[in-house]
């Protein structure tokens, strides 16, 4: 059986993007912007409606910006025709190989373009080869940027296998190019991570600091956020003080009281919630992730802020302390289906569920109702502008 092609959404606009025809990211560009936030908002109000009959979902806030929003992006070598020449992009919609030369994307900003092309230019003139796929023999793997939006710094990480390469100085010469580029940001880390895993993935077997430090500094809502090369970060940082404070006016007051901002990632809800609250207790399976989340707290002076590295599935069953209020901010698979009765069974007056897969948030809305709980507040808010991609926030009451 042959399997059927996904349909491109069609609003009649040109894509603004010379790379829509092969890239497989921004499938939206057809929509004007305010066109492409309401089609996705009926998307999401279609399923919840399924899942929730009066879902109270009217709206949707957009993205500050809508193009050059992204602060991390993951790039790949490859080829873009077989045994073609060095690429450095993004996959082609379609295709598990051939790599689309990125020169032009437009959800990032110019200093990603110009470091792709320098990167991409450097290494077709030293003739250093990419990891095959299926040989799994090369040197080049992928191309991590990460660059905040309100210090302008940014931290570029050289993926590659441990393959040795003719040229032993070849990655000195690379951070010697990079650090003539002229760009609108600075350059504050650039750094080679080695990886000789088997899956297309960006991680690090180790990592070596090849100029100034491993990690940039970001500011949401006031408050400071250093963000190493893995960290879990709101990809676009304007629309996160968006989704952010969504979250704070749906919580409201937590004077006096106990927060738990499960599935916490670095912190950043638990830390705009708690100069006010008794106390904050974040639970976050990512052992990195916790460490970036107590670093950055006593970075903010917050001192009633407490991250647990764990599975919440287990480690609820360890805390002595009870929530008055939580925040679930699951991954895209939704909250385990074990660990959900046990976060109900404490009885919260309220709580925030912020998803990032709409599907897994309609089939978590059943138990949620089921136990009592209403939905009386809810919106999306677009994270990631020509993208399907829509975060939906919930304030679910009891009763």
């Amino acid at each position: 059986m042959s399997r059927k092609k996904k349909q491109i959404p069609d609003g009649g606009k040109t894509p603004f993007c010379p790379h829509f025809d092969l890239c497989g990211g921004c499938t939206y560009q057809r929509f004007d912007y305010e066109g492409q936030v309401l089609e996705k908002l009926g998307m999401v109000q279609e399923l919840m409606e399924e899942a929730c009959p009066g879902f109270p979902l009217t709206k949707a806030l957009g993205s500050p910006k809508q193009t050059g929003y992204r602060n991390k992006m993951e790039f790949s070598f490859g080829d873009d025709v077989k045994d073609g020449p060095l690429t450095l992009g993004l996959h082609q919609r379609g295709s598990l190989y051939n790599i689309v030369p990125i020169t032009d994307c437009q959800i990032v900003d110019s200093d990603y373009r110009a470091i792709v092309w320098v990167t991409m230019q450097f290494f077709r003139e030293k003739g250093i080869t990419y990891v095959h796929k299926r040989t799994h023999e090369g040197f080049l793997r992928h191309l991590l940027v990460r660059k905040s939006a309100s210090t302008g710094e940014i931290l570029v990480a050289l993926v590659t296998s441990s393959e040795p390469t003719d040229d032993p100085d070849v990655i000195n010469e690379y951070t010697e190019r990079l650090l003539l580029l002229d760009l609108y940001g600075k350059i504050t880390g650039i750094l080679h991570i080695v990886n000789d895993s088997l899956a297309d993935v960006v991680q690090a077997d180790r990592m070596e600091i090849l100029y100034g430090k491993e990690d940039i500094e970001e500011v949401l809502l006031g408050l400071r956020f250093k963000i190493t090369p893995f960290s879990f970060f709101q990809t676009n940082s304007t629309g996160a003080e968006v989704l952010y404070s969504v979250v704070r006016d749906y919580i409201g007051d937590t004077t006096g009281k106990t927060v738990f901002d499960l599935y916490s990632g670095t912190g950043t809800i638990a830390q705009i919630l708690a100069p006010v609250s008794e106390k904050v207790i974040g639970v976050e399976i990512v052992e990195e992730a916790v460490e970036a989340a107590r670093e950055n707290a006593s970075l903010n002076g917050l001192v009633n802020c407490e991250f647990i590295a764990g599975d919440v599935l287990e480690v609820l069953d360890s805390l002595k302390e009870a929530p008055d209020v939580m925040v679930l901010d699951p991954p895209r698979e939704g909250i385990h289906p074990k660990a959900l009765p046990k976060l109900l069974s404490y009885g919260v007056e309220r709580f925030v569920y912020v998803s990032c897969k709409p599907q897994s948030l309609a089939r978590d809305i059943v138990p949620i109702t089921e136990a009592g709980y209403k939905a009386e507040r809810a919106v999306c808010v677009d994270m990631f502008p020509w993208t399907k991609h829509m975060e939906t926030v919930v304030l679910f009451n009891r009763g």
